[in-house]
């Protein structure tokens, strides 16, 4: 399985000067871009390739997976018009969406720990996105309604009955049927709506039950879109990522110590 991620965009609600605008995939936390970061929690979780759909510095981001070694494992797909809106880059990556297999679709702004990523490879379901139920209502979270356990709309404002209704990780995993007809939207020429609403237009109007959802409440994640959320990732989120990978690393250790203890007392 591979990941398509788009990294074109500008990221002005960072409120970065000229002389220090970078795009978000390479914003540092502890010390580690996050495009890093992504291409180790992939290598980790068993995914065969990262493209980037990739405009604004676009040179920047190359130079970065040279300066890491992964020119065998991720690649770039220049949006030249990438000013012009998300969807426009998801049209781009057109050839890399409909390759007869499935697909994870991911926003490159994302820190997170890797269980997340886990929830999404790991889901039965063969189209799949993400949801956190701990999340602070507002304008900017797309929101994921659910009635009966099947998604009912997604989208910034709830349109729809519903019996409760989460926030969307901006994951998904999709199956080569459903990437065939988000090709089949792209290609109306709808050039200014983000990606989100074409993807949404085509599993809404698939048959019920076609998009599912895997509950992550409690991992810790966050996106970055404004100063604010930097700082939260790097005083907030980081620490909890880092005390997650200790629990799990501990547990781990336990589990290999009792294994050895029965293989010795065997």
């Amino acid at each position: 399985m591979k990941v398509v991620m788009l990294a074109a965009g500008i990221g002005i609600r960072l409120g970065q000067t000229t002389a220090e605008t970078v795009p978000k995939i390479l914003l540092q936390f502890g010390g580690k871009t996050l495009l890093e970061r992504h291409i180790d929690i992939f290598r980790r979780k068993g995914i065969s390739e990262l493209v980037l759909g990739v405009g604004f510095h676009h040179e920047e981001i190359q130079h970065e997976i040279e300066t890491l070694g992964a020119q065998s494992f991720a690649r770039t797909v220049l949006n030249k018009d990438f000013g012009l809106g998300n969807i426009v880059t998801l049209s781009t990556l057109r050839d890399e969406i409909c390759c007869g297999q499935p697909v994870l679709l991911m926003d490159a702004d994302d820190l997170y720990n890797e269980s997340l990523l886990e929830r999404l490879v790991n889901s039965r379901n063969p189209n799949c996105l993400l949801i956190d139920r701990a999340f602070v209502p507002g304008d900017e979270p797309v929101k994921i309604c659910v009635r009966d356990g099947e998604i009912v709309e997604f989208r910034k404002w709830r349109s729809a009955d519903f019996d409760f209704y989460d926030e969307s990780v901006g994951f998904f995993k999709f199956s080569a049927e459903i990437m065939f007809q988000t090709d089949l939207s792209l290609r109306q020429g709808r050039r200014n709506e983000p990606y989100g609403k074409t993807i949404r237009d085509v599993l809404l109007t698939s048959p019920r039950g076609t998009l599912a959802f895997e509950d992550i409440t409690g991992i810790p994640w966050i996106e970055i879109d404004f100063a604010v959320d930097v700082e939260r990732a790097n005083t907030e989120i980081l620490p909890r990522i880092a005390k997650v990978i200790e629990e799990r690393s501990l547990v781990s250790g336990a589990v290999e110590y009792n294994d050895l203890s029965l293989s010795l007392a065997s």
